[in-house]
C-alpha cells in the first residue's frame, strides 16, 4: 500500500505550473494529463489519503472501498474509458471481470437479473415481461440515442466562451430531448406496467434519484454503461490513485495530504494561488478545483461573494442526499461463503419514488433501497493480502438533518447517543443482509457504519452528499458548470462539471486539461 506524503511548508517556495485542489479521480486525471504535457503540478488533499472516493480503508485483516463498486467498459481495451485509464496510469491499472450477472434487482415477490452482454440483457427482460417486447426494444434504442446525444453537449464545455455560446443551441438541442424528460416519463410512455418501470430503473442508486426526479439522460448513461458487464480494479480501488500518482510524480508533479485549503487567493479578478488552513500561501499561474462547486464557490471564494458577476448562483443547483454504509468483515473467504460478484439492489416495492418519499418523511419506514456489494469477491488479487477473509458493503439512503445535531463533535468522539443511533441502523441493515445472504451471519467478525457525518469529515462534502450536486434536468441547463470559470486562471474539474461516477469524473479531467492547455487532448486516446 502506497504511503502518502504530508504537506510541508517548504512547498510554498517551489514553482508549479498548476495547483489542483482535491485528489479525487477528476483532480488526478487532470493532474496526470497536464503532467504528461510538460506541466509541473501540485495536488493538495485535505484528507490523509489520496484518491477521494477511490481510496480504501482497513481494519485489521479487512479492507473496504469507499466509493468504487463497479466500472463498465474497461474490459474492452479499445474503449475510450479504458484508453484514458491506461494513459494516466501507464497501463499499470488492471481490471477484474465481474460475473456476467452484474446486478440483481430484488423485490418482495421476485428477483430480476441484469446479465451481460447486451443481447442477453434484452432477452432476459423480454423473458420477464413477454408482453412488453416492443417497449423494451424501444427503450434500448432510447438508451443509445440519449448517450450519443450527450457527446456534443459535453464537447461544448471545452470550447472558448464566445464559440461555446454561439454553438450552444446546435450542440445541445438533441441532448435536451432526453435530459429534459424524467426517467418515469420516458419509460411510462412506452409501457404502463409499473413493474417494468421498477425493474428498468432498478439502478437508480447509481446516480441518486428515483424515476420521477431523475432525467432520462442520466439514467441512460448509467444503464448503458454496464450492458456489457462490470469490472473492479485488481488490488482494490486504491490502485487507481496509486497508479495515477506514480505517473504524476514520474513527470515532475507532487502530491501532498493533510493539506486543507482555506481559500483561493484572488488578485485583480485573477486566481493567483491558494491559502492553506495553516496560513501558508502557495502561488501558481493556474488554479484548478476538484473539490466540488459548492465548496469552491461557497467556501474557497467566500470573500468574493459580494461581486456576483464572478460567482454563479448556487441556488440553481441542489446537493444530493446522503447515505449510510455498513462495512462488514467476515472470517471466511468469499469462495467459502459463495458470495459471488453480483451486486444486490434490495427494494421494499416497485414504486421507487414512493419508497424514497415515505422514508424521508419517516426514517422508521422500510429502507427505500439497500445496495449490497462484495469487494473481496470482485478483486482477483484479494487473497494475496487477505486470505481467509471477506468483506461486504451495504448502503442505504440517509438525510443530513437526521445527524446534524452531532456535526460539531469530532470524528469517532460523537458520544453515546450517536453510537446508539448507529447501532439501531446497523441492526436494521444486518437483518436485510442476512435475509439475502444467510451464510454470512455466522462468519461476521466486524461491522462499522459510516454516516453523513463520516462523509463530511473524510470527503469534505458539506452535507455528506452522495454524488455532489443532483442530476435533475435543471442541473444540465447550468452553463457555468464547465471547466472555465469567470475568474481568470481558475478552472473546475470533477463530477460536478460532467456527471456522477468515476468514469465521468475521469473524463472531466480530459475536458479541463484540454481547456487549460488550449488544445483538444482527445488525440492522446487514439
Amino acid at each position: 500500500m502506497k504511503k502518502w506524503t504530508s504537506y510541508k511548508s517548504e512547498l510554498a517556495d517551489e514553482n508549479f505550473d498548476a495547483i489542483i485542489i482535491g485528489s479525487g479521480i477528476g483532480g488526478l486525471s487532470t493532474a496526470a494529463l497536464l503532467a504528461l504535457n510538460g506541466k509541473r503540478v501540485l495536488v493538495l488533499e485535505k484528507h490523509f489519503k489520496i484518491g477521494g472516493w477511490t481510496h480504501t480503508f482497513r481494519r485489521d485483516d479487512f479492507e473496504w472501498d469507499v466509493g468504487i463498486h463497479y466500472i463498465g467498459e474497461v474490459h474492452n481495451k479499445w474503449s475510450a474509458v479504458r484508453k484514458l485509464f491506461d494513459l494516466i496510469s501507464d497501463s499499470k491499472l488492471q481490471w477484474s471481470r465481474m460475473d456476467d450477472n452484474y446486478d440483481r434487482i430484488i423485490f418482495p415477490d421476485k428477483n430480476y437479473n441484469f446479465v451481460a452482454p447486451r443481447k442477453q440483457f434484452v432477452e432476459d427482460m423480454i423473458g420477464y415481461f413477454p408482453k412488453e417486447e416492443k417497449a423494451i426494444q424501444t427503450y434500448m434504442n432510447y438508451l443509445d440515442e440519449a448517450v450519443k446525444s450527450a457527446r456534443p453537449y459535453f464537447a461544448n464545455k471545452a470550447l472558448p466562451n464566445i464559440l461555446a455560446n454561439i454553438t450552444y443551441p446546435f450542440m445541445t438541442g438533441k441532448f435536451f430531448k432526453y435530459a429534459d424528460r424524467t426517467t418515469f416519463d420516458v419509460i411510462n410512455g412506452l409501457s404502463d406496467n409499473p413493474k417494468l418501470l421498477g425493474v428498468l430503473s432498478g439502478q437508480w442508486g447509481d446516480h441518486g434519484l428515483p424515476p420521477k426526479q431523475s432525467n432520462f439522460f442520466m439514467h441512460a448513461s448509467v444503464a448503458r454503461h454496464y450492458l456489457d458487464g462490470g469490472n473492479y480494479p485488481i488490488g482494490s480501488s486504491r490502485r487507481i490513485a496509486e497508479t495515477v500518482t506514480d505517473v504524476i510524480e514520474a513527470n515532475g508533479g507532487h502530491l501532498a495530504v493533510n493539506a486543507g485549503v482555506n481559500k483561493i487567493v484572488i488578485h485583480k479578478e485573477k486566481a493567483i494561488g491558494v491559502e492553506l488552513e495553516n496560513g501558508d500561501v502557495l502561488e501558481a499561474p493556474v488554479i484548478i478545483s476538484s473539490a466540488g462547486v459548492v465548496n469552491t464557490f461557497d467556501k474557497f471564494l467566500r470573500d468574493e461573494r459580494a461581486d456576483n458577476s464572478h460567482l454563479p448562483d448556487l441556488d440553481s443547483i441542489e446537493q444530493t442526499e446522503s447515505y449510510v454504509c455498513l462495512h462488514l468483515g467476515l472470517n471466511k473467504s468469499a469462495e467459502e461463503l459463495k458470495l459471488g460478484k453480483t451486486n444486490l439492489w434490495i427494494y421494499p416495492g416497485y414504486d421507487h419514488d414512493r419508497n424514497v418519499q415515505e422514508f424521508i418523511n419517516n426514517p422508521e419506514k422500510d429502507f427505500p433501497v439497500v445496495y449490497v456489494s462484495f469487494p473481496s469477491a470482485k478483486d482477483d488479487a484479494w487473497n494475496e493480502n487477505h486470505d481467509g477473509y471477506a468483506t461486504i458493503e451495504a448502503i442505504t439512503l440517509a438525510n443530513w438533518d437526521w445527524y446534524a445535531k452531532w456535526q460539531d463533535l469530532p470524528w469517532k468522539k460523537r458520544g453515546e447517543d450517536y453510537e446508539k443511533e448507529k447501532e439501531i441502523i446497523s441492526q436494521r441493515i444486518l437483518e436485510i443482509v442476512f435475509k439475502h445472504i444467510p451464510q454470512a451471519k455466522d462468519s461476521l467478525a466486524y461491522a462499522e457504519l459510516s454516516t453523513p457525518l463520516t462523509v463530511n469529515s473524510l470527503a469534505n462534502y458539506q452535507k455528506g452528499e452522495m454524488y455532489g450536486i443532483s442530476h435533475t434536468s435543471k442541473r444540465f441547463h447550468q452553463k457555468w458548470l464547465r471547466p472555465r470559470t469567470k475568474i481568470n486562471n481558475l478552472f473546475l474539474t470533477g463530477q460536478d462539471i460532467t456527471t456522477v461516477g468515476v468514469t465521468s469524473a475521469l473524463f472531466s479531467g480530459l475536458l479541463t486539461a484540454s481547456v487549460v492547455l488550449r488544445k483538444n487532448l482527445s488525440y492522446m486516446l487514439k
